[in-house]
C-alpha cells in the first residue's frame, strides 16, 4: 500500500535524526546487502539507506531494485540518501523506529 503524504511527512521527519544503517557501493545490490536489509527492516521499519554509486540514474535504479526486492515503500531521497519503509507487525518497540519516535 503506498504512503500517504501524511505518512511522508511523519517519516521524513523521523528519518532526519537516523544514521544510515546500510551503505550500498560499486559492488550493487548482493546477497550479503539484501540480507541486511530484510535484516534492517525487520528490526527498525523505517531505514535510512546510502546509495554510494556516482551517477544519478544507477543510483536510482539501485533505490528502485531494493525497493522491490524488500517489498519496502520509498519515503524520501535525498541526494545519495533514501529512506525505506515497511510495517511489522511484530514490531519490537524498542527497536522500531516508528515505535520509539513516536513516544
Amino acid at each position: 500500500m503506498p504512503l500517504t503524504q501524511e505518512q511522508k511527512k511523519q517519516f521524513k521527519s523521523i528519518g532526519h535524526h537516523l544514521k544510515p544503517v546500510l551503505i550500498v557501493a560499486d559492488n550493487g545490490v548482493t546477497e550479503g546487502v539484501l540480507a541486511e536489509l530484510e535484516r534492517a527492516l525487520n528490526d527498525h521499519e523505517l531505514i535510512k539507506i546510502q546509495v554510494r554509486v556516482a551517477e544519478r540514474d544507477d543510483r536510482l535504479a539501485v533505490i528502485d531494485e531494493l525497493c522491490k526486492a524488500s517489498k519496502a515503500e520509498l519515503a524520501q531521497i535525498i541526494g545519495k540518501m533514501a529512506l525505506l519503509y515497511r510495517k511489522n507487525p511484530k514490531a519490537n518497540r524498542n527497536l522500531s523506529n516508528i515505535s520509539r519516535y513516536q513516544g
